[in-house]
């Protein structure tokens, strides 16, 4: 909860020239003219006094209106409104004032300060005894929706039983206690017991969150309180909404009438309070045990840390402006800035302060203005993402609110419909100030231009330029909403990639260094430096194509909108197998299946290659290849080394899902099969054949599953052949090499199959060989071109991240 307090709620600097006129105090002359009448103040008028300590060359004095809006006068104006008690005659007030004032000011001279000053600001009644109609100021960082709960006799009653927590021996000994308590919480016992606790436990968590909004309240007890030891008399105490978040506020524009310590006093009251409640905080751990409430002592640290930045209108903001006795800051922003120029160093609203409170509020001014422009401009350029993680976080909760609501756990329920107001707060607060920043620039810009063509039209062109730059930043594409990833660092450089991607001075290029972001499966071993892990990083060519052709004569068809920065794989040659599944339409789903079964005989070599490649670039999309390779030794071959490679990439993709298999079989016959073994094989090809051109009606998470049975039902022709085997029975044993390659998105389940030695002979047939190996791939993504590997264990494909990913396997070599 924010908390606004500690000076007055808004000041008014001196009124502008071009203040309306209409029902002013008039001395008319000539026959028949009726007296000058008497100035009466506005009801509920009250007179503060003049600013001790203040930081201004000429000290101003405060005064309040009945809505609460408290203005500065210069010390003429505020002894003419002084003067003017609704008895006094113009002449009478301006006597009045001679007297206090030192120099002579004459009835006309009160007649202009009432007409140009004093009326226009609400402070008199109107010539008709009428009440005046008075606008309050509404900054931009101010308070809305302002509801008050207690009125100012309420507010002293309630605080005046506090006001002893003020007295000294109790600060020093609540401090000192308050100190040891976050020295021990945060460096001795820790956070990770209470965090358990609480998150274990959904009521603990409505209880911190109940007591950290009444310790909030308690804030404000501490302002009232301070204000009463001092001597000043606090007033009204409510709610309402600062910035984004919900706040409690104070009036405690009376303790301008104390000096500088005083109203410093006050404006730490709140902060003291805080303390407090982490005192007692740790005093029910002590009697109770349950860490959850050591939650309560951190987030007291953090509303205190909160409450002392002073860039808004938090403590920290008060505790400056009554430092340097200048009561509001936000006013002299535009002053301090002109000043600083060097032809305007020597204007009179420049040097309206003393020397070192000009110093230290132009630092003050040269800090705040950068930062909160910096943080308006982040506050546009990350709405979209912000949107899109509020969304998802907002699906998510509700999901698990479902679920609460249904296993009829209502605390559970309770906090997810917390968290969901939690996250959806911001997101309206946001906007609203957005929307009230464009109303009161475009307002201003119209008022400010009156009369003038040329400039207003110069001041709609350029609100019209930021509307166009607004609508292209915002406007809906494949990464514009997207959440906010776990991985992603969120830092300046990542902001102005996702605005500018083009301008990304962090894409891979040959020969140059770069920054990417690699993912791993969960539970996958994490490459360290004394166990690094392959992997490959695929980087474009500054030359290629923006769509690729596939080799002469290869006969190969071009894959769809080539959009990847990387080149096409290469075309299959003879004997290989390739699928190749791309997909660069939203909303679809690609399949590409390749099968086939590959003869090699008279001891030519084997390294055939079985690939399988799944690319995805769109949103809501799929891409699945799968290719499947039998390849049958018939006698003896000096070399075999077949190749099974699969790669599943997404890039730039929005929810897509990219399943690449490679699944590879090799035997090694000591002869051709039989008719009958032919027959038999022939006929299993056919259901092969049939199960690929269904596969897209598969789930995939069985397509593995169905092609190592029929790796299996071939092996079993092949064993159960005379002629294949020479008469001799096989049996099959695994491969003492069949592991998975490190940092692999593929595995090598070898197995080798040794013949029993022939019955009729004296010496061994040679040996058959089996091999078998299956690499299915889901897309394991990551971004900027970096490929990585995950590892065998990941049957069931898993959907992409939303992050441009490129994912490729290390070719695996088995030989027999």
């Amino acid at each position: 909860m924010s908390t606004v307090n500690g000076g007055p709620s808004g000041l008014d600097g001196p009124p502008s020239s071009s203040a309306p006129t209409a029902g002013l105090l008039t001395d008319e002359s000539g026959p028949g003219a009726p007296s000058p009448d008497v100035p009466v103040r506005a009801d509920g008028i009250e007179l503060i006094g003049e600013s001790k300590g203040s930081g201004y060359r000429e000290p101003p004095s405060l005064v309040r209106r009945a809505d609460g809006q408290a203005i500065q006068l210069m010390r003429l104006l505020y002894l003419v409104l002084d003067a003017i008690d609704g008895h006094r005659s113009i002449d009478e007030v301006a006597d009045h004032t001679s007297t206090r004032f030192g120099r002579l000011v004459s009835p006309d001279n009160v007649r202009t300060l009432i007409s140009s000053q004093l009326l226009p600001l609400g402070l008199l009644r109107l010539a008709d005894g009428s009440q005046p109609e008075v606008k309050k100021a509404d900054p931009l960082l101010g308070m809305r929706f302002r509801y008050t709960v207690t009125d100012p006799d309420r507010t002293r009653k309630l605080t005046a039983p506090f006001a002893v927590l003020f007295n000294p021996l109790i600060v020093i000994a609540v401090c000192a206690a308050f100190l040891a308590a976050c020295w021990w919480v945060l460096m001795v016992k820790g956070l990770g017991s209470a965090t358990h606790d609480a998150f274990a436990n959904p009521g603990l968590v409505l209880l911190v969150l109940a007591v950290t909004v009444l310790s909030a309240g308690f804030h404000e007890f501490g302002h009232a309180a301070a204000a009463r030891r001092g001597g000043a008399t606090p007033g009204a105490m409510g709610a309402g909404l600062y910035l984004i978040w919900p706040a409690f506020f104070t009036d405690v524009t009376d303790s301008y009438r104390l000096g500088r310590g005083g109203r410093i006093r006050t404006d730490l009251g709140g902060l003291y309070f805080n303390a407090i409640v982490a005192v007692a905080t740790m005093g029910v751990w002590w009697a109770t045990g349950f860490d959850a409430l050591l939650l309560v002592v951190v987030t007291q640290i953090l509303q205190m840390v909160r409450q002392l930045l002073p860039l808004v209108r938090f403590d920290g903001y008060h505790i400056l402006a009554d430092a340097t006795g200048v009561p509001d800051l936000f006013q002299r922003i535009k002053p301090t800035l002109l000043g600083l120029l060097p032809w305007r160093r020597t204007d009179p609203e420049a040097l309206v302060l003393k020397p070192w409170a000009r110093a230290v509020v132009t630092i003050w001014v040269l800090v705040t203005v950068p930062l909160l422009l910096f943080s308006l401009a982040m506050m546009v350029v990350s709405l979209p993402r912000l949107l899109g993680t509020a969304w998802a976080s907002v699906l998510k909760q509700q999901s698990q609110l479902a679920e609460s609501l249904t296993a009829g756990d209502i605390a559970g329920a309770a906090v997810r419909a917390l968290a969901i107001a939690a996250v959806a707060l911001p997101v309206v607060g946001i906007f609203y100030v957005l929307l009230r920043l464009v109303r009161q620039l475009t307002t201003g810009l119209w008022q400010k231009t009156r009369g003038k063509a040329v400039q207003r039209g110069a001041a709609m062109a350029a609100v019209a330029a930021v509307a166009a730059g607004l609508a292209w930043a915002w406007w809906p594409g494949a990464d514009t909403y997207r959440p906010v990833q776990p991985y992603e660092r969120g830092t300046l450089a990542d902001v102005t990639t996702a605005v500018f991607p083009t301008a990304s001075s962090t894409t891979l290029r040959e020969g140059h260094p770069g920054k990417t972001v690699a993912l791993w499966p969960a539970g996958a071993a994490k490459p360290t430096r004394d166990q690094p892990q392959l992997s490959m990083v695929l980087v474009p060519r500054a030359n290629a194509a923006s769509t690729a052709t596939p080799d002469a004569g290869s006969g190969a068809a071009v894959p769809p909108s080539w959009v990847f920065p990387f080149d096409r794989p290469a075309a299959p040659e003879e004997g290989d197998n390739q699928a190749l599944a791309v997909n660069t339409q939203d909303g679809s789903v690609v399949y590409d299946v390749a099968f086939a079964l590959v003869w090699a005989e008279d001891g030519e070599p084997v390294d055939t290659t079985n690939e399988a490649y799944a690319f995805a670039s769109c949103t809501d999309c799929a891409a699945v290849a799968v290719g499947f390779q039998v390849v049958l030794i018939v006698g003896q071959a000096d070399v075999i080394v077949p190749e099974n490679l699969s790669a599943a990439a997404n890039y730039n993709c929005v929810r897509c899902l990219t399943y690449a298999l490679a699944n590879q079989l090799v035997l090694t016959l000591d002869g051709p099969l039989s008719d009958d073994g032919m027959a038999r094989l022939n006929a299993l090809w056919a259901e092969i054949a049939e199960f690929g051109r269904n596969l897209h009606n598969v789930p995939l998470s069985e397509i593995q599953g169905r092609l190592n049975a029929f790796k299996e039902q071939v092996m079993e022709v092949v064993r159960n052949d005379p002629s294949a085997t020479k008469g001799t029975a096989t049996s099959a044993t695994p491969s003492s090499t069949a592991t998975p390659v490190p940092g692999s998105s593929e595995s090598t389940p070898g197995s080798s199959q040794t013949p029993v030695p022939s019955a009729t002979g004296g010496a061994p047939a040679p040996s058959g060989t089996t091999t078998t190996t299956t690499a299915p791939v889901p897309a394991a993504p990551v971004t900027g071109g970096t490929v990585t590997e995950s590892p065998a264990a990941t049957p069931e494909p898993t959907p992409a991240p939303t992050e441009p990913a490129l994912t490729t396997p290390a070719p695996t070599s088995t030989g027999g």
